[in-house]
């Protein structure tokens, strides 16, 4: 049925559903039809959530805090995230300039849709996650998409930012370790990029740490206003538990940044969502104030599987990968795999051919990497048992062998 006379929101209208869930989507189409499909689509942990952060849930029901909360969030938990702030990032945080957030997604949907105006800009380096240009434009502004290739680690260099930035730039976007590619910023790179923006007062930087704890080879990670301290007064430093602690339905961000950022959003989700689901805030403080031991855990497994998946992707025709540095996503080069044909017919004219391809005929769902703002490349995620993970690498390359040109 089409849209009635008067339409959508013109932003609305021109918006893209997320490329991710429309694997997803087709994923599920494609069991319910008795296909066998091996997903390397979803962008979550395949861990259970901690037996004692699932015990606080239950807790905090049966004690009937079943009601709602502050908007801002319990003042117990946004304690709780400023102390984690100063624990793990070096940053000095008053928990009144803490916000809690259905998702880290509402983090930055509230920080955007908070400070622009039609005709701002937000630089957001590619490859990108999905959702971030999507989110610019429903709330108004415009993209500045600057492409960071493999020849910068598929990172974002102080020529690059210096480039882009204009009298409209309002926003630096900055993913840390990265979605898709794994890639994690030094130091040293931040401090770069901030020598640059410290010229450029207007410019707000999201810094969009989700994946802080999934990092591999010893590395440090840093976050740019610990690296910056000038920067802090507009620097909105998001994170959450979905990653780190197996809580992607729990659906809680969070964030720091200035007094009157962290207002603005607050009045804006008290008009839109209110504050997030008690329950899941409780198991929240448990995850974020009891045992750490899962973090590091989950991280020897996920680099274990890194090893696995770049070492069977490099051995498949036509593929390159780069050993990403966190996350749990391996970004594949299939551009020898373009103008091939396979063994159904099927040519393959860009990666989300391949991406099709993959999954009609070696049941096995990645995502193209054009939807992320850079191709051809497939991004895989490697959140999933070891065992099905090597079947699936080999179904790759089997898919890989049988290609003629």
């Amino acid at each position: 049925m089409s849209a009635p006379i008067h339409g959508l929101n013109r932003f609305l209208a021109s918006a893209k559903p997320s490329a991710t869930y429309k694997v997803m989507d087709r994923v599920a189409a494609s069991r319910a039809s008795g296909a066998k499909v091996i997903s390397l689509s979803a962008g979550e942990p395949d861990f259970d959530t901690p037996a004692h952060v699932c015990e606080a849930g239950i807790a905090a029901i049966r004690a009937g805090h079943t009601r709602y909360t502050q908007v801002a969030g319990l003042r117990v938990l946004r304690e709780a995230i400023a102390a984690k702030f100063e624990r793990e990032n070096g940053l000095a945080v008053d928990w009144r300039e803490t916000l809690v957030c259905s998702g880290g997604k509402q983090v930055i949907f509230n920080a955007l849709a908070a400070t622009l105006n039609e005709g701002d800009e937000v630089i957001v380096p590619a490859p990108y996650w999905v959702s971030y240009p999507e989110i610019v434009q429903l709330c108004g502004g415009k993209s500045v998409v600057v492409a960071c290739g493999a020849d910068s680690g598929f990172k974002l260099t102080p020529q690059a930012l210096q480039a882009a930035i204009t009298p409209c730039t309002r926003w630096l976007i900055l993913n840390s370790p990265s979605n898709p590619t794994g890639a994690v910023y030094s130091r040293a790179e931040l401090q770069a990029l901030a020598e640059v923006l410290l010229a450029y007062p207007q410019v707000l930087v999201l810094s969009d740490d989700i994946y802080e704890h999934l990092i591999f080879d010893d590395l440090e990670f840093f976050t740019i206003a610990q690296v910056e301290p000038r920067l802090r007064d507009r620097v909105l430093t998001m994170n959450g538990v979905s990653k780190a602690y197996a809580m992607t339905g729990w659906r809680i961000g969070f964030g720091t940044g200035p007094d009157w950022l962290i207002e603005a959003m607050e009045k804006l989700q008290g008009q839109q969502t209110s504050g997030a689901c008690s329950i899941s805030q409780h198991a929240a403080l448990a995850a974020l104030t009891g045992p750490q031991d899962f973090i590091q855990q989950s991280r020897v497994a996920f680099q274990r599987r890194r090893d696995l998946v770049v070492e069977q992707l490099n051995q498949a025709p036509g593929l390159h990968c780069a050993v990403p540095q966190g996350a749990f996503y391996a970004f594949a080069s299939c551009e020898g795999l373009i103008g091939k044909t396979t063994a159904a017919g099927v040519q393959l004219h860009t990666d989300e051919d391949v991406v099709n391809a993959l999954l009609d005929e070696a049941g096995v769902a990645t995502v193209h990497g054009s939807a992320f703002g850079l191709g051809p490349y497939i991004r895989i995620a490697y959140a999933l048992d070891d065992a099905s993970l090597r079947e699936a690498c080999e179904a790759i390359k089997r898919f890989s062998q049988a290609l003629v040109d």
